[in-house]
């Protein structure tokens, strides 16, 4: 527990501009790397999802959501080249995850679309939101600015709840996708966690004897859990 502590403590002083501590400089790296390339899938899935959206300001409110998700990747690449690393590099370890991530559970139709992307991105918050407490403040403030909501969870939360108004059957169907992606989604994130030492020591606050806490790592999966069981339920669907 003394080791995790102190390496907290390390962590809460770092400055970009100052003399980093070397460990919490290689997973602050991971962190934003795996940030931004997340914002620019999300960016390219917002896209895409447009093209199966059934009315023109549909198409339009997507596209909107987008160009902020753009934003936020801009925002993440700049920092990491502001504090001395290469975002291609820093983003090269989450490629193949993320994108397994996405070929594994491509939408069928526009309903399954909306509720990957709200699924998909309540799962990335929560797990940021995890890290932030961790992380010293400009990290911290960076990610969180990043993970602002695009106004993308109400407006899948409306077409959703209003698609199984109309049709109740459909409900069966995206509960079991929403079973899926969470299922999905939780494998890749437990997959990228054991691949990137350094950032399976942030997820859990720090290394102590023997690595990375593999039980606190489980831990905070549950509690990605239980909030993705609470977002099904906005949506009207059963976890």
């Amino acid at each position: 527990m003394g080791a995790a502590l102190g390496y907290a403590d390390r962590m809460a002083s770092w400055e970009p501009d100052g003399e980093p501590d070397v460990a919490y400089r290689a997973a602050v790296v991971d962190l934003l790397g795996l940030l931004a390339y997340g914002e620019i899938t999300a960016f390219e899935r917002l896209a895409a999802d447009a093209r199966l959206a059934p009315t023109v300001m549909d198409k339009a409110s997507l596209a909107q959501m987008a160009v902020a998700e753009f934003a936020h990747f801009t925002l993440v690449r700049d920092h990491l080249a502001g504090i001395g690393a290469d975002p291609d590099v820093a983003m090269a370890p989450f490629v193949a995850a993320l994108d397994e991530f996405h070929e594994r559970t491509a939408p069928a139709d526009w309903l399954e679309g909306l509720v990957k992307a709200y699924v998909g991105d309540g799962i990335a918050t929560d797990f940021y939101r995890e890290i932030a407490t961790h992380l010293d403040p400009q990290t911290r403030e960076l990610a969180l600015s990043a993970m602002t909501d695009t106004g993308h969870a109400q407006f899948a939360v409306d077409r959703v709840r209003t698609a199984i108004e109309v049709t109740p059957s459909v409900g069966g169907r995206l509960a079991l996708w929403g079973r899926r992606l969470v299922g999905e989604a939780l494998s890749q994130a437990q997959r990228v966690a054991v691949e990137r030492d350094a950032l399976a020591a942030l997820l859990v606050g720090g290394v102590g004897v023997g690595g990375v806490d593999l039980v606190e790592l489980g831990r905070m999966f549950t509690r990605m859990t239980e909030a993705h069981t609470r977002r099904m339920g906005t949506l009207g669907l059963s976890a």
